[in-house]
């Protein structure tokens, strides 16, 4: 089981894709991230980085439902959240991490990338930060501190480690 920070940042994420407050969250709260995300970085829906976003974040779901015992089209409480997250992301480790975030967080680089230099810069974390829910005013504190090598850009393994030692507890920086 999750320990409390872990289980914190689970509540903060759950409630960030439960839009509409009913405890709650369902495909269309993923689908509904990924045209904000969409809208905040000027993308098409029918782009192939709109289309790689959507088939990730739904790929994630699909997942989510599967580990919860519930159909793709059904909803899923915290509850139910919480142990399928633990059971595919905290305790398999950096594997199950990687299997169900990586090809997300990918999808997101390469969305987020605008300038095409294979890197987030500090301004396209900011949008990322803000596009998906989270507090803009952290952001570049945030990115300082996810930044390992110092280079001023962020990476796709620099922001796989922060995604899952914030989930782990192990990094304590505002990702949402």
């Amino acid at each position: 089981m999750p320990t409390n920070v872990q289980e914190q940042r689970l509540r903060r994420r759950f409630e960030m894709w439960d839009r509409d407050h009913d405890g709650r969250i369902e495909r269309s709260d993923w689908e509904s991230e990924v045209e904000r995300l969409l809208r905040a970085f000027n993308q098409p829906a029918d782009s192939k980085k709109g289309k790689d976003l959507r088939s990730a974040y739904l790929g994630m779901w699909d997942n989510l439902a599967r580990q919860a015992g519930v159909k793709s089209g059904d909803s899923v409480d915290f509850e139910q959240f919480k142990s399928a997250t633990a059971k595919q992301m905290l305790d398999q480790g950096q594997t199950g991490f990687d299997k169900v975030l990586r090809p997300t967080i990918q999808a997101i680089l390469n969305l987020a990338d605008t300038d095409g230099d294979g890197q987030v810069s500090r301004e396209e974390f900011r949008t990322w930060i803000k596009a998906a829910g989270g507090d803009e005013s952290k952001a570049d504190e945030a990115f300082q501190r996810i930044d390992t090598n110092g280079n001023g850009q962020l990476s796709v393994e620099e922001l796989i480690t922060a995604v899952h030692k914030f989930h782990t507890g192990d990094l304590d920086v505002s990702l949402f």
